[in-house]
């Protein structure tokens, strides 16, 4: 799930690289969703070619995160 990648990922130290097809994929919609910014392959392209980087955890990510552990 992307909000459970984002909980796993939200005290890393940026950039952060991604190997994995199910982090890039996580990180795909989180990007999407303006949460994280990040360097990822474009569609197409198969998800373990080329760079897949996070590059922070944006504002909207960080009060998405404070809301989830609101709600328990």
């Amino acid at each position: 799930m992307p909000m459970d990648f984002l909980r796993r990922i939200e005290d890393c130290q940026f950039p952060l690289a991604l190997h994995d097809e199910a982090d890039i994929r996580n990180a795909i919609v989180l990007e999407a969703a303006g949460l994280i910014e990040a360097q990822l392959p474009p569609v197409g392209v198969p998800l373990t070619e080329g760079a897949s980087v996070i590059y922070r955890v944006t504002a909207e990510g960080r009060a998405a995160l404070a809301k989830a552990k609101r709600s328990g």
